[in-house]
């Protein structure tokens, strides 16, 4: 057996429904599925969905203030009034910057844009800022992507008289600013039909309502920070990442042509992936390790030396950042395994970088599959910035929600949030986190969940079929690329690949149909799965382009394996080092044989011996889900049957069945060696076996161990005397079969137990146990 890491959710599809949509659509099985799984019951609705267009776009103006508020910036741009953009230092943020500052420039604007160094200034509108704007002359602020919780904020810009015009998208505190307008689709006064907005998003709309039309030229910015924040790719969200995806495939704007060449990116393969995975992280970075201002410049630079420049820059800042995440994730690994594993998981340091604190929560998450906060903690001021990530089933902001006391500063969403506290205050939070999550968490969530879209037959799985399903993109939140299931499936290659041998190489075969898989970073599943298992396979379907050819590919994501599992370890040197990466609790050893005694003293002390020598035991050994290792090979097949039946079925056998002697390849003497060598007796009477038996080999061509043989079973069976090497012809002996003696019934036995267990192909070992295994039907009861 082989579990998987996830609990899968398998859904259940309505095939009338699937062919039905095969039919209307002319789409493959496969993609007709994805439609019936998302949802969908009539063909024109999936038709609107596979064709995306500017149809689903809400007016602007169905957003609570927004009238309000472009009166005013309109107001503000005849007058020559200093309009300052408030932004984020996020992708989100700063995409939401570039594009305000480049719409309010484009109407004739005296515009600036402000984005606070997350290091001195921390995240949000501060009464700092605003003052130094007031200095300055601005009597507007906008600002984009943040401002819901800034309260004090909006009572400083009121008492300097500016005019504060808030855009943001995460979720409102139980007390709304009291600025000149507040547009954010989450308010519970406000309407609009798509409150899953990014900020982005929402400076989007602003954007459109200010030039009366959809901004088509921003469309790059809007698709960038809409799929790097992670808001659910359905309604207008989904055109918008859509047009913006192809808008920036077919025209970059310096900076943007710039960041690609430095990150790899073709425009004309560019997909949610390249933009969620190689531009966000990079737009991200520069707020992360120092000032986010690089970011915007690089966005609304028209200069492509300039923005090559700055591109340079920030790869450079995210190389920076990659190294501080993988220091800080390994030291809050550190700290989580000295804790032990709670409920929740809070963990912080002095020194930290507040910057990517959010990465490496996401990374403890991820490897422990706890909530988690991460803390950067100032001594100097006693405070922790901190970053929390979540897991279904546990609403990180609600919770938060109820340790107000302890959070004069934090927002977010139900699955990340942003927290300023006094460090004496950790202790409490953990503690009161982890009575809620204990309280609130169902048993189920605490083990990772995967959710199955499409359970396929290999022989579905096409080009043609994987084409059909691109057309589903963009995926993301709310739109999740399709996971895939392919149940019980036979391997006929399985290996590891790989400079440091860390992925999983795997051909899939059913019939005639054959489709490669790869698991990246799952290349320890290589000693865990048997080459003639079936195995059954989640994961996401891709094609593989690679020197002219074009194949269906399997990204696997997860894989388990049901069945039993047979390992051959027959003839190898110490076998038993194949199996040290098990977890020594699961390992139990048969050791049937006493000359195997200086052998077994080689395995780890860890590992249970059962001695079958000894004779049976009192107790029984639940072998269920046991890595049941034959470590030589038994007395008889009845014995081997004997233990399967008593102590239950394994989840894997390791065949190692080591011996020191080959009876297979032992003359077996015939009845007609017998006969001649009894008719031989009566002709001498006596034969010295210490003098004679080379002699008579030689002359017979016989094996010396079977002149010796022969003479015991004569022995055991009454026929002759042994004196000191001279064995003499009885008169008259009992007539008796070979069978009854216990030398030649054992030699029997031995050569047939070799035959069938060491020298026997894989696949007729693997039925041999299959039909052992099968008789197994009781319950054992654990030990």
């Amino acid at each position: 057996m082989l579990t998987s890491k996830a609990r899968w959710k398998v859904s259940e599809t309505d095939e009338l429904k699937v062919n039905y949509f095969s039919e209307q659509l002319g789409l493959s099985k496969i993609a007709s599925r994805f439609l019936v799984q998302r949802g969908f019951t009539e063909a024109e609705t999936a038709k609107t969905f596979l064709n995306i267009d500017e149809s689903c776009i809400h007016s602007p103006y169905l957003l609570k203030d927004m009238e309000k508020a472009i009166e005013r910036i309109k107001e503000g741009i005849r007058n020559e009034e200093k309009i300052l953009i408030f932004g984020d230092y996020d992708a989100d943020g700063v995409t939401s910057t570039s594009l305000m500052f480049l719409t309010l420039r484009e109407l004739g604007a005296q515009v600036g844009y402000y984005v606070p160094n997350r290091f001195t200034e921390g995240y949000g509108p501060n009464e700092g800022a605003f003052r130094q704007a007031k200095e300055e002359g601005v009597s507007i602020i906008i600002t984009v992507d943040t401002g819901i919780s800034a309260v004090y904020e909006a009572q400083v810009a009121r008492e300097l008289g500016i005019d504060l015009i808030i855009t943001d998208h995460h979720e409102p505190p139980p007390e709304i600013p009291d600025a000149y307008a507040v547009i954010n689709p989450k308010q519970e006064d406000c309407f609009y039909p798509n409150p899953n907005l990014a900020g982005v998003g929402v400076a989007g709309k602003t954007a459109h309502a200010l030039l009366g039309e959809l901004p088509e030229k921003y469309l790059d910015l809007i698709a960038i920070g809409t799929i790097a924040d992670l808001v659910p790719l359905t309604d207008e969200n989904r055109f918008f990442a859509s047009a913006g995806i192809r808008r920036l495939s077919m025209v970059q704007r310096p900076g943007l042509k710039a960041l690609m060449d430095h990150c790899g990116i073709n425009p004309q393969e560019l997909t949610e992936e390249s933009v969620g995975f190689g531009i966000g992280p990079r737009l991200n970075a520069a707020g992360r390790m120092d000032s986010a201002d690089p970011a915007v410049q690089l966005l609304i630079s028209e200069d492509m030396l300039g923005a090559d420049e700055l591109a340079v820059m920030i790869d450079d800042l995210n190389k920076e950042r990659q190294k501080v995440v993988a220091d800080i994730a390994e030291e809050a690994e550190r700290q989580v395994e000295e804790q032990g594993l709670s409920s929740v998981i809070i963990v912080g340091n002095e020194g930290w970088n507040a910057g990517v604190i959010g990465i490496v929560a996401s990374r403890l998450t991820e490897k422990y599959y706890r909530p988690s906060i991460v803390l950067s903690i100032d001594s100097e001021t006693g405070l922790a910035k901190g970053s929390a990530r979540s897991i279904d089933g546990f609403d990180m902001f609600k919770s938060l929600s109820q340790c107000r006391e302890w959070l004069p500063h934090f927002g977010g969403h139900p699955m990340a949030a942003g927290l300023t506290m006094k460090t004496e205050h950790i202790q409490p939070l953990q503690k009161k986190m982890n009575e809620i999550a204990e309280a609130t968490v169902k048993p189920e969530d605490w083990i990772r969940s995967l959710s199955v879209d499409l359970p396929v037959k290999l022989s579905e799985v096409t080009v043609e079929a994987i084409k059909d399903l691109q057309m589903m993109a963009p995926f993301g939140v709310g739109n999740p690329s399709p996971k895939i299931l392919l149940d019980g499936v036979n391997l006929s290659v399985l290996k590891k690949i790989g400079s440091k041998k860390d992925h999983l190489k795997v051909t899939f075969k059913e019939s005639t149909n054959m489709v490669d898989g790869i698991g990246f970073r799952m290349g320890e599943l290589y000693d865990e799965i048997s080459p003639h298992a079936k195995a059954s396979v989640v994961g996401k379907l891709s094609i593989n382009e690679w020197n002219g050819h074009v194949k269906p590919q399997v990204i696997i994501e997860d894989m388990k394996v049901d069945e039993w599992q047979l390992f051959d370890l027959r003839g190898l040197k110490d076998p038993w080092q194949q199996m040290e990466h098990l977890t020594p609790e699961t390992v139990i050893v048969t050791v049937w044989n006493k000359e195997s005694g200086e052998m077994v003293k080689k395995l780890p002390d860890n590992w249970k011996v059962l001695q079958m020598t000894e004779g049976p035991e009192d107790t029984v050994t639940d072998l269920t889900n046991k890595n049941v290792l034959l470590f030589d090979l038994p007395g008889s097949m009845e014995d081997l049957r004997e233990f399967f039946q008593k102590h239950g079925k394994p989840g894997r056998i390791y065949a190692a069945f080591i011996h020191d002697k080959d009876h297979f390849f032992e003359m077996l003497p015939t009845r007609d060696h017998f006969k001649w060598f009894y008719a031989f007796l009566m002709k001498r009477k006596s034969f010295n076996l210490k003098d004679n038996a080379e002699s008579l080999s030689a002359h017979k061509g016989w094996p010396v161990t079977a002149v010796h043989f022969i003479c015991k079973v004569f022995f055991e069976l009454g026929f002759v005397t042994i004196n000191n090497g001279v064995v003499e012809l009885k008169d008259s002996p009992e007539k008796k079969d070979l069978t009854e003696s216990a030398s030649y019934r054992r030699q029997l036995e031995q050569s047939d137990i070799e035959d069938k267990l060491f020298y026997s192909s894989n696949a007729d070992l693997k039925q041999l146990f299959e039909d052992l295994l099968e008789e197994t039907t009781f319950p054992v009861s654990a030990e």
